[in-house]
């Protein structure tokens, strides 16, 4: 049975952070460790951490050296993974109990190291658990192929549902940048010939329209996508107009779902 390191940056997240993490510990797929890196929170995150961590060896709590943003927490982070996947999932969201399951499964028949899969989308104040979920009628759909042409012109990966293969892949960090840094992760695995395979079967909870949340205002990630086409892919100006023209329009269609 694979092992799965899931990576959980968390800042402040005391409200929402035992649901996502019970979530986790819940999946079909046991063979899991949770790494989490506290990014100095104030509230009583680091407390809540560390109380799973006495009930569960598979919560592995560290804090962060100091405050350094998302990037650098997820890479902390899954620079202590042991598994032979690495899966992501943010301190505000959900997976549904077999998502972890059916999406190694996915990768194995599909022969992808890279694979995402549909989501649902829930308000801020949603406070229910993953293992209860009600399917609603707000999902956002997961496409069959991505590769790298058509990921520049709208970011396909929601971040909560990305699993890379590290056995194929080897270990694959973000770049650390403020904004966007999963987006630039999957540019790079795509860049190197990878594409991703995406699994349509809806598997985890988004929580939409946060408050603080990085990706509730997509207009304001307009310069950091920009930033992206720019400096981390290395685009001209043209190629980099043309794939933010798509990027605005593919998010503003999504956010209404």
């Amino acid at each position: 049975m694979p092992l799965v390191s899931v990576v959980m940056p968390v800042y402040n997240s005391a409200a929402t952070l035992g649901a996502s993490i019970r979530s986790v510990l819940a999946q079909s797929h046991s063979d899991l460790e949770l790494l989490v890196t506290d990014d100095g929170s104030s509230d009583d995150s680091m407390d809540l951490l560390m109380e799973f961590a006495r009930q569960d060896e598979r919560v592995l709590p560290e804090p962060a050296p100091g405050r350094g943003g998302a990037a650098r927490a997820r890479n902390l982070a899954i620079g202590r993974a042991r598994g032979d996947y690495v899966a992501f999932l943010d301190s505000d969201d959900m997976w549904l109990p077999d998502k972890v399951e059916r999406q190694i499964d996915f990768a194995a028949t599909a022969d992808a190291p890279l694979t995402f899969t549909s989501y649902y989308k829930v308000d801020a104040a949603y406070d229910g658990e993953g293992a209860d979920f009600i399917p609603n009628g707000r999902v956002v759909r997961a496409r069959e192929y991505v590769d790298y042409r058509a990921m520049l012109t709208q970011d396909h990966i929601g971040a909560l549902t990305a699993m890379y293969d590290r056995t194929v892949l080897g270990t694959r960090l973000m770049p650390e940048m403020h904004k966007r840094q999963d987006y630039a992760l999957w540019l790079s695995i795509m860049r190197d010939g990878t594409p991703a395979r995406g699994l349509p079967e809806p598997l985890a909870v988004y929580r939409s329209h946060r408050a603080g949340s990085l990706s509730s205002n997509k207009l304001s990630l307009v310069p950091y996508n920009w930033a992206l086409y720019r400096e981390h892919e290395r685009l001209s100006v043209p190629r980099s107009a043309q794939a933010l023209t798509g990027a605005v329009w593919h998010s503003l269609r999504k956010s209404r779902i």
